[in-house]
């Protein structure tokens, strides 16, 4: 399938990043947005990615360590080549449309990755509109971090042209692509979104069946919610939990820095989906109060300047 015009709605974390990426590598890319509040605050995370791949690119001319695989398959380019990459980002910046209008977006798309918030209500109302907007061959996939798209397929009006594509944060160096169909999914479909997903050099990760979570999330998120518990309930700052994990494991992150990059409001979002976050009594109740107030002070991770750490 030939796909020309990629549509991302939501220019949050995830969204700006997938924006970017498609465009990098040569699709027709447009972001739908809810207002043009939205527009607004996805502009800097535009500008900020495209600043993060120049001087990673720059940094990779005498820095082998610096190599991000979203970026070429080949980890030893020439400057030239490098140079070549970085007027690729710069074009792909520029040609980016943003927009809040359902026709503009739907108007011979080929694929649109919805990456709104983890809110099912939302995501129902939009996928409700956006049918009255698209052409027949248009394929809807789902960058939800923990719901099954048979959960919204028959709001689509398509449910054999849709399914998950779920992608890891900074994409152009974990470049993995999670793809998951459900029960109706066509073949055809999930095929072409698993060659959607190496033509912006991504790795393609097949899921036979719907698991929640998919494989990475059905790691991860049981991690930062245990390292949210332990914050929320007292036991140790954050700061301590981190460093645990740090000298104890060898990773380079521990989990609030993670938090930070995944952003607070996908974590507050997430946990609100247990009922047992809406009860202040329960330690599900104390990591969402936790989160809530550092959201509504602005804090909602490394986007914002601030989360758990100062950036």
């Amino acid at each position: 399938m030939n796909m020309k015009k990629i549509v991302v709605a939501g220019g949050g974390v995830l969204g700006s990043q997938i924006a970017l990426q498609s465009a990098f590598c040569g699709f027709d890319v447009t972001i739908w947005l809810r207002s043009e509040g939205s527009i607004e605050r996805a502009q800097p995370k535009l500008l900020r990615l495209k600043e993060i791949y120049l001087n990673t690119l720059e940094a990779m001319k005498t820095k082998p360590a610096a190599y991000c695989r979203g970026f070429s398959c080949e980890s030893e380019l020439s400057a030239d080549k490098i140079n070549e990459l970085k007027q690729k980002v710069e074009d792909a910046y520029d040609s980016i449309t943003l927009t809040t209008s359902y026709e503009e977006a739907g108007n011979d798309a080929d694929l649109i990755i919805e990456a709104i918030a983890e809110d099912p209500k939302q995501k129902i109302a939009f996928y409700q509109e956006l049918a009255k907007h698209i052409p027949e061959k248009t394929i809807i996939a789902t960058n939800s971090s923990t719901m099954l798209p048979s959960a919204f397929a028959q709001y689509t009006e398509r449910p054999e042209k849709y399914l998950a594509l779920h992608f890891a944060n900074e994409i152009w160096r974990n470049n993995t692509a999670e793809i998951m169909g459900h029960p109706d999914t066509g073949q055809e479909y999930y095929d072409a979104v698993c060659e959607f997903a190496e033509n912006i050099n991504m790795i393609p990760l097949k899921l036979k069946k719907e698991q929640p979570g998919y494989i990475l999330n059905s790691m991860l998120v049981p991690f930062l919610s245990a390292a949210e518990a332990l914050y929320a309930d007292g036991v140790a700052d954050f700061e301590t939990i981190d460093k645990t994990w740090m000298l104890a494991t060898g990773a380079p992150l521990g989990p609030f820095r993670i938090l930070d990059v995944v952003g607070l409001t996908t974590a507050y979002n997430i946990g609100m989906m247990n009922p047992k976050a809406s009860d202040p009594d329960t330690i599900e109740g104390k990591v969402a109060a936790m989160l809530k107030e550092k959201i509504d002070a602005g804090k909602t991770g490394i986007n914002s300047g601030e989360g758990f750490y100062k950036y």
